[in-house]
């Protein structure tokens, strides 16, 4: 939606009326706890973390959908979901939902 915005808006006033925030933009929310750092925390915690980030990988460098195409998938997860995922559950909703989609594999699939 495009509003008309005098020609003396400040940038402030013109972000606030276009903006829109999304589930992943918690900056300057509380509530969810401190960021909890394991000593000597592995890159992956599970070999299936390690395969949806290069699925991710190999997917965008054949060119079936882009960093911002994923990331717009990821962040349209109902949010009741959304919260109760894990990050590399999350890409993988979000691979699943751009593979729908892009009918790589059929919806009733379960992919």
């Amino acid at each position: 939606m495009i509003r008309a915005v005098p020609p003396d808006a400040s940038r402030t006033e013109l972000w606030k009326q276009t903006a829109m925030s999304r589930l992943n933009d918690v900056g300057g929310l509380t509530g969810f706890g401190p960021i909890e750092r394991e000593p000597d925390e592995p890159l992956f915690h599970s070999e299936w973390e390690a395969r949806v980030f290069a699925l991710n990988r190999l997917l965008m460098a054949k060119g079936l959908y882009n960093l911002d195409q994923f990331r717009d998938a990821v962040e349209r997860i109902d949010p009741a979901r959304y919260y109760g995922l894990s990050y590399y559950e999350r890409w993988f909703e979000g691979i699943r939902t751009l593979a729908i989609e892009r009918e790589l594999v059929p919806p009733e699939s379960g992919a």
